[in-house]
C-alpha cells in the first residue's frame, strides 16, 4: 500500500479543518481503463484512460457540503476547503447527516481478498488479440451471418478514504473482460445474442473461444421466432437475467427507499418474505469477488449480511444516514463517488438455497417460457407491480422448444418473491448472483 494518497488526504482534511469544518472526509479514487473492440477482425476502438477523481466532504455543525476535482495539487487544498465550508454554511441542516462510526470502522485483510491480478496489465495488441479470438469463434458457429464486433478491456480502480476522526484506509482491485455480440440468419429472421464474462484475476476469465461460440450458438438458436400466446403460465428465468429479480429485491430493501416510505417491502422486516429454502446474502468479503471490499464508503469494516435469512427479511441496506434515519445501526453498506455524499448499496448480492436440478424445475411444465433477455422496465416501487419486455424459448412438456420474442411480462413483486423456485445451479459471474429461477402463474402477453 501506498502512503502518498493517504498523506494527500489528511493534508486536505487539516485544509478543512482549518477553514471552519467541524468534521470532514475525503476521497481519492485512481482508474486505469484500457480496452479494445475489433468487427469483422479490424480494430475500430483502441482506449487507454487513466483518471484521478477527488471528494471532500465536510460538515459545519448538522450542514455539509460536497467538492470535487478530477486534478489537485496541494497548493490548491487551502482554496478547496474554503468553498466547501463555504457551500456547507448556507445549506439547510440535516440531522442524520456524519461520519462513519468509529466503532464500526475497520479493514478486512486484503490478502483473503485477492483483488488485484499478480500479471501486469496486458498490452493493447494482445487485449485486440482476444477480441479477434472471441469474434473468429462466433462467425464460425453455422448460420451466424455478421457480428456486431468483440471486446476486450483490463482495469485497475485504487480507492483511498480518510476522515478526520483517524481513519485512513486504501486498496485496487483490478478487472478482465471479454464480450461478443453476433447476428445469426437474415433479413426478418436475422437475430443477435451475445456473451461476455469479467473478472478479477484474467486466469478466472472464461476463454474467448468459449464465449464467441456461446455467441453464435444463442443467436442461431433465436433464429425465426415467434410469440407465445397471452395467458398466465410459468416464467423461468435464465441465469443471466435471473439476478434482476435480485436486483429488485435490493432496491424494495434499500434503506433510502423505506425511510422515505416509498418501498413495497417497507413494512415486512422481520416477515417471511422468500421461500423458507431461500437466503439473500450480500458479502463484500469473497475472495476475487467482482465487488468485493475490505471496507464501505464510510469506512466501515466489511462484513457478510444475510438480508433474507430461510425466507424471512432480516436487515434493510444500511449507509450511516439512513440508518440514523431508521434509529438502526449501520451495516456497512455505504456506496459513494467523489462528487456524491454515500448512499446506501449492494456488494455481492447472492440468492442462496436453490435445491432442485434444472430438468427436475421443467419437468411438470406443459406450457411456459424460459426468458433469456430482458428489456425495458415498469417497476413500481411502491406497490411491488412489475412489467418488462422480454424474449427467450416456449416450455413444452419440460423441454426448452421454440424461439419466441415481442412479448410482455408481469406480475406482482410480492407475490413473485413468495413463489420463487430456484434450481441448484448458482454461479458466480456477475456481481448479483442467482440460480435459474421459476415463477409461477404470470402474465404473458405475446400473440
Amino acid at each position: 500500500m501506498t502512503t502518498d494518497n493517504q498523506d494527500r488526504l489528511q493534508a486536505l482534511l487539516s485544509a478543512a479543518r482549518r477553514h471552519g469544518a467541524d468534521a470532514a472526509d475525503a476521497i481519492l479514487i485512481e482508474s486505469t481503463a484500457i480496452s479494445t473492440m475489433c468487427r469483422k477482425g479490424v480494430p475500430e476502438g483502441l482506449e487507454h484512460s487513466e483518471t484521478v477523481g477527488l471528494g471532500m466532504r465536510v460538515f459545519v455543525g448538522q450542514r455539509a457540503a460536497i467538492v470535487s476535482a478530477s486534478a489537485l495539487e496541494p497548493s490548491g487544498f487551502d482554496a478547496f476547503a474554503a468553498q466547501a465550508v463555504a457551500m456547507a454554511k448556507v445549506l439547510p441542516e440535516d440531522r442524520h447527516i456524519g461520519l462513519g462510526d468509529p466503532t464500526q470502522q475497520g479493514y478486512f485483510d486484503l490478502g483473503a481478498l485477492d483483488l488485484v491480478d499478480r500479471h501486469d496489465a496486458p498490452d493493447l495488441p494482445s487485449l485486440l488479440a482476444r477480441a479477434k479470438v472471441a469474434e473468429d469463434a462466433a462467425l464460425g458457429v453455422e448460420g451466424v451471418t455478421n457480428t456486431n464486433g468483440a471486446s476486450a478491456s483490463y482495469g485497475k480502480m485504487t480507492v483511498t478514504l480518510a476522515d478526520s476522526a483517524g481513519f485512513v484506509g486504501q486498496y485496487a482491485r483490478t478487472s478482465h473482460g471479454t464480450g461478443v455480440s453476433v447476428l445469426a440468419g437474415s433479413g426478418t429472421r436475422m437475430q443477435r445474442d451475445y456473451a461476455a464474462h469479467q473478472a478479477v484475476h484474467l486466469e478466472d476469465l472464461d476463454p474467448a473461444d468459449a464465449l464467441g461460440r456461446e455467441a453464435g450458438q444463442r443467436a442461431v438458436a433465436r433464429i425465426d421466432p415467434g410469440k407465445p400466446r397471452s395467458g398466465s403460465m410459468p416464467v423461468v428465468f435464465d441465469r443471466r437475467v435471473s439476478g434482476t429479480i435480485l436486483g429488485h429485491l435490493a432496491a424494495a430493501i434499500n434503506g433510502a427507499a423505506i425511510a422515505r416510505g416509498t418501498s413495497f417491502l417497507a413494512a415486512r422486516r422481520g416477515q417471511r418474505i422468500l421461500p423458507s429454502n431461500l437466503s439473500v446474502v450480500d458479502d463484500p468479503t469473497r475472495a476475487r469477488g467482482l465487488r468485493s471490499r475490505p471496507f464501505d464508503a464510510e469506512g466501515t469494516l466489511a462484513t457478510s449480511l444475510s438480508l433474507v435469512e430461510s425466507g424471512v427479511l432480516n436487515h434493510w441496506l444500511l449507509d450511516g444516514r439512513t440508518a440514523r434515519q431508521l434509529s438502526l445501526p449501520p451495516n456497512g453498506r455505504a456506496l459513494r463517488g467523489v462528487g456524491s455524499p454515500p448512499s446506501p448499496g449492494i456488494s455481492n448480492l447472492i440468492l442462496m438455497g436453490g435445491d432442485i436440478a434444472l430438468p427436475d424445475l421443467l419437468a411438470d411444465i406443459e406450457e411456459g417460457v424460459w426468458i433469456d433477455e430482458l428489456m425495458g422496465s415498469s417497476i413500481n416501487g411502491l406497490t411491488g407491480d412489475y412489467s418488462r419486455g422480454a424474449s427467450g424459448f416456449m416450455i413444452r412438456h419440460g423441454v426448452i422448444a421454440e424461439p419466441v420474442a415481442e412479448m410482455t411480462i408481469a406480475g406482482n413483486l410480492t407475490d413473485m418473491f413468495a413463489r420463487l423456485r430456484a434450481a441448484d445451479d448458482l454461479e458466480f459471474r456477475r456481481g448479483t448472483d442467482a440460480p435459474t429461477l421459476r415463477i409461477d402463474d404470470m402474465h404473458v402477453a405475446g400473440a
